[in-house]
């Protein structure tokens, strides 16, 4: 076996996190057993696109929490994207997505929200957030550092990485000697 340096064997190591949290995200129980998650593995110019999407959202909106994230982005090796299909019902009737039935819920207009499109399913929501923290235990697990993050998903969402979600959230990595995602500006 030839000697690898430690940055080629991280460099593979974090690959290989990264496809095992999708594979995490797409086990992830789902409401009734029905998959309506979608997950994206983005590196390269692709990451950086989604850097400057960032950026673009906090000139338009004067959020500096937008240019943060951005550099965290920006300096991570790879980007774990989930999201969901939450403008489909779950047909439970529960009026948590503001209308009596399923049937209301359906037949509403869904828009362009700010950020994401709606109204959602709650219980689509909820599967969003059991298939992210499934995700993120995965990297956890493997060492891999990351932070579940709400401004990749808004980039993720004007760049059209995942077209069938209604909501997207991002999920960084990085391995380096310190975590870039705490003790930040």
């Amino acid at each position: 076996m030839p000697i690898l340096s430690s940055v080629e064997v991280e460099k593979r190591g974090l690959e290989e996190a990264a496809q095992l949290m999708l594979v995490s995200a797409r086990t992830a129980p789902k409401s009734g057993g029905v998959d309506d998650v979608e997950t994206l593995l983005v590196t390269g110019e692709e990451k950086d696109a989604l850097a400057a999407e960032m950026d673009k959202v906090a000139d338009e909106r004067l959020i500096e929490g937008f240019k943060r994230d951005g550099r965290n982005t920006r300096e991570s090796q790879a980007v774990v994207l989930v999201g969901v299909r939450g403008t489909r019902n779950f047909g439970l009737n529960c009026g948590a997505c503001g209308y009596s039935t399923c049937q209301e819920f359906d037949q509403a207009e869904k828009k362009n929200g700010l950020d994401f499109v709606g109204p959602n399913c709650m219980l689509k929501l909820l599967d969003l957030g059991i298939a992210l923290g499934s995700a993120a235990k995965t990297a956890m697990d493997l060492n891999v550092d990351n932070r579940i993050m709400y401004r990749i998903g808004v980039a993720a969402m004007r760049l059209g990485y995942l077209p069938r979600s209604s909501v997207v959230m991002g999920i960084p990595l990085s391995v380096k000697g310190k975590s870039i995602y705490f003790d930040r500006r």
